[in-house]
């Protein structure tokens, strides 16, 4: 199954780091995120967001984990799910994006699977899953 939708950042917090005792070229951030979703994705998410990143030049690595409410082409629970890209100043890279396993709960139970993330030119941001929810399929008889 695929579900599709779109978000904007309605909060974004830096977090203090404790000092790494290596100093390199990028500075190393943490943050947190909370997101609104609209769609067939819909619901917010609360996200620890950790980036290796060159303001000035939009180069660098991002990570993040983000615990998602609300509901997947209209199945309602909440799971989790980890992301990360690499830009190099106009494009992403090296992207990673997966459904945590064991962690679905309501109608999204069992949930398992991947997906994306794109901004666009605009600079509106999309998200899609592709996902399955395991024993939660509907019965053929």
């Amino acid at each position: 199954m695929r579900a599709s939708g779109t978000f904007k950042v309605a909060d974004f917090t830096p977090a203090p780091v404790p000092a790494p005792g290596i100093e390199t070229a990028v500075p190393v951030g943490v943050a947190t995120m909370e997101k609104m979703y609209e769609g067939e994705v819909t619901g917010r998410s609360a996200t620890l967001f950790t980036a290796a990143y060159d303001q000035g030049s939009g180069v660098g690595t991002y990570v993040a984990m983000e615990s998602f409410e609300g509901t997947l082409d209209g199945r309602a629970g909440a799971f989790n799910f980890a992301h990360s890209a690499t830009t190099l100043g106009t494009d992403r890279q090296s992207e990673f994006f997966v459904i945590v396993p064991g962690s679905g709960s309501g109608e999204l139970t069992g949930i398992t699977g991947s997906g994306g993330i794109a901004v666009d030119a605009d600079g509106t941001h999309r998200v899609w899953f592709e996902y399955d929810l395991g024993t939660q399929r509907p019965s053929d008889g």
